[in-house]
Formats: C-alpha cells, sequence, structure tokens
C-alpha cells in the first residue's frame, strides 16, 4: 500500500522566545526541539524505573485501541493497574494499553520539581501537566484536543512517531461527526486507499521524537502518535488564541460531549454505527464538492 503524503517537521537542537513565536506560534507551525529540557533535572531522572519507584503502588487507568461503542463514556478507561505491574508488563513485551491524560503529579507532587515551565512566549496553563505511557507498537487514534490548545508534548524514554495534520486537512480524514476522532479502523501506518480513497489527498507531517525532545502542537492539529519503543510523555498546554477555536472549544467542552454521551444512552450501539457512516458520506460529499 502507498504511505501517507507526509514531510518532516521542522527541528532545532535550540530556539529563542522572539525566533519561536514570529516563526511558529503566529504562523501556527509545528516544531520539534531537541534540547530544550537537557537542564531539567527530568532529563536525567525521567525514565520507566525512576517512575515505578516513585508511583509504583498507584492504581492507573489503562486504554486500548479497541473500537468505541456506546457502553463507552467519554474517555473512560478500559482496565485498571498498579503502576508497577504497568511498567514491568511495558518492559516484558508489546502491550496495547496506555496511560492517556494521567495527572500523576496530583498524588506524586515530587515530580513537578523535575521540570521548568518553557520561556518561549506563551502563556501556559499552569495545572498541572498530564503524563502519557505507552508500550512498544501501541498507538493513539488520530484526534485533535477537545479544547484546541497549543502543546507542548514532551517524550521521554525511547522513541516515538507523531503524524500531524493541520485542521484544513480535515475534509480528507473522515471524520467522526460529534466527536474528536476520525474513522478508527483507517490504519495510518499503511492507509488503505482503495477503502479510504480522500486520505490520498491528504498532505501531513511527521517527527520522532527522542528521549527529551519536545513537539510543539498548534491549536487544532490532527494528531497520531505511535510509541517506537516502550516509553512515556507530558503536555504542557496554551488555551487558543484564535477566537473561532476559543468558540469552538466552548462548544466541544459544554455541549458536544455532552450530547454525544445523551445520544449513546438513547440509541446504543446505533448512534456510533450512525456516526462512522456519516463519516464517510460527509466525506465523499465534500470531495464531490470540490
Amino acid at each position: 500500500m502507498d504511505a501517507l503524503k507526509l514531510k518532516p517537521i521542522d527541528r532545532v537542537a535550540t530556539i529563542s522566545k522572539e525566533d519561536f513565536v514570529e516563526n511558529y506560534l503566529k504562523k501556527q507551525k509545528p516544531l520539534v526541539v531537541e534540547k530544550l529540557t537537557e537542564d531539567w533535572p527530568a532529563y536525567q531522572k525521567w525514565h520507566l524505573n525512576y517512575i515505578k519507584n516513585l508511583a509504583g503502588d498507584k492504581t492507573v487507568p489503562l486504554y486500548d485501541d479497541r473500537p468505541v461503542t456506546h457502553k463507552d463514556g467519554f474517555n473512560e478507561a478500559h482496565a485498571q493497574m498498579k503502576m508497577s505491574d504497568y511498567i514491568d508488563l511495558l518492559q516484558q513485551k508489546p502491550t496495547n494499553y496506555r496511560i492517556f491524560l494521567y495527572n500523576l503529579m496530583k498524588e506524586v507532587p515530587s515530580l513537578q520539581n523535575d521540570f521548568h515551565w518553557p520561556q518561549l512566549g506563551i502563556k501556559l496553563v499552569k495545572q498541572l501537566p498530564m503524563l502519557f505511557f505507552g508500550g512498544e507498537n501501541s498507538k493513539v487514534f488520530m484526534h485533535y484536543d477537545i479544547d484546541l490548545s497549543n502543546i507542548f508534548h514532551f517524550h521521554f524514554h525511547g522513541k516515538k512517531q507523531c503524524i500531524l495534520f493541520h485542521p484544513d486537512q480535515t475534509p480528507y480524514l473522515y471524520k467522526i461527526p460529534h466527536s474528536l476522532i476520525v474513522r478508527e479502523d483507517i490504519d495510518f501506518d499503511n492507509p488503505d486507499y482503495k477503502k479510504w480513497p480522500a486520505l490520498r489527498k491528504a498532505q501531513g507531517l511527521i517527527a520522532d521524537l527522542s528521549h527529551g525532545e519536545m513537539l510543539y502542537m498548534p491549536e487544532g492539529y490532527w494528531h497520531y502518535m505511535k510509541y517506537i519503543t516502550p516509553g512515556f510523555s507530558m503536555s504542557l498546554r496554551s488555551l487558543p488564541r484564535k477566537p473561532s477555536h476559543v468558540i469552538k472549544a466552548v462548544y466541544n467542552i459544554f455541549i458536544m460531549r455532552h450530547f454525544d454521551n445523551c445520544m449513546r444512552r438513547i440509541r446504543g450501539q446505533r448512534w456510533i454505527d450512525y456516526k462512522n457512516e456519516k463519516a464517510i458520506s460527509d466525506t465523499e460529499k465534500r470531495q464531490q464538492k470540490k
């Protein structure tokens, strides 16, 4: 099968606040910064065994790659496990289990001393950062964030591959209505263009992140993540700057997700099936208009 049309994301060793604001934040252009964390304690400390020693007794929520059903609540975990057992699993063999949007720093406050808030001319939300963990070859489905934040995504321990699409590529991605995801049966590593012909037109970006590297993801960007090796990441966020994105974020948080949950309760699996079919028909209609 043909691969996606992807260009490498810009990459720099370091960057000044002025350069970042002018050439990436204002232009809403993704960027990898390689050495931003090298003066953080986390750069030396943040490996899986360090987390295991600090938080091994914590019970953590786990997610896998099963398709969404009407029984699933919004961001509802699929399983639970002690952190020590989960990290043992990550290091022993590939697993689909991931930790998603986990506020570990609330339970282990000492982790807050291991990183510094970047000074890159963007006002970050000073809430406790969320952490993400994954095993070898585990994947995070293509989605965008509900609040359309600008995101600094830092990776630790091993390698992680990130594929991004600008919001203007949405017409080609088979977006599920009333949600933040695309069709979950699309394989973004080996796309089937006979089944998903519009995807052939999508123009995306790609980067592999190594230990300590940061990916800047502008507001509203679609992102698909694959853990090449076991590892974990931390995201710092800034509220959207574009007024239309602020309005959309408010809609997503206060209306869209509650409407979707309500329809799942009322219509059950028929609602999920309807949305999956609508993703195809909506995409086909968009292509006919072009």
